[in-house]
């Protein structure tokens, strides 16, 4: 029977600074850097782009998000987790939690925002600010590993996914963005690029 320290190493995943610790692919490590927003790059590389909303709900933050957005432990969050889908593959999940203690004026449109895209608004927004970036190999026993594992995802999911995550800050709230990138992705590349929209 496993420790309750080791199911938590388990949860919780290592992040880093530098995305040679989880990646040394070129492809990858374009994507994984990229501070542009995300969804100009994948409206740009596919015919038709969609955000599919799993949910947006109050829940518990996990093991290895709490100290990233400035609170002392877990606590419950308002979370929302979307897949981002290219001519109807999806290519990226996508989970963010913002504290309860956000209020509509600090983050005025994140309520609403339903099958719209996040990333669209964040970077339309002169008031808000991107931090640094961190970047991970996640886990089988990752939570996040285990809801993408329960989707209909058609393509087999490997062992480990590569994510990034970065805060983003507005009027003294922040959000924290994870992205996930799935095997679609790879996928993409086949795709003209030219024409990106950054």
């Amino acid at each position: 029977m496993q420790s309750k320290q080791s199911l938590q190493f388990l949860r919780a995943a290592r992040w880093h600074n530098h995305v040679n610790a989880v990646s040394r692919s070129r492809l990858m490590v374009d994507w994984l850097t990229n501070r542009h927003s995300l969804t100009a790059r994948l409206v740009a590389r596919s015919e038709q782009f969609r955000v599919q909303r799993l949910h947006q709900r109050s829940a518990l933050c996990l093991h290895d998000e709490f100290d990233a957005i400035g609170l002392a432990r877990q606590v419950r969050v308002v979370e929302r987790e979307v897949l981002l889908c290219c001519d109807g593959t999806a290519v990226v999940y996508a989970h963010t939690v913002v504290p309860m203690s956000a209020t509509a004026s600090q983050w005025p449109l994140f309520a609403g925002l339903g099958e719209k895209s996040l990333g669209t608004t964040l970077f339309s927004d002169p008031l808000v600010e991107r931090g640094d970036m961190a970047y991970a190999s996640l886990r089988p026993g990752h939570p996040l590993m285990r809801r993408i594992a329960g989707l209909q995802i058609e393509v087999e999911t490997p062992l480990r996914l590569l994510a990034r995550r970065s805060v983003f800050r507005r009027k003294g709230a922040c959000l924290l963005v994870t992205e996930v990138f799935l095997p679609g992705i790879i996928a993409l590349r086949r795709h003209n690029t030219a024409g990106e929209c950054e």
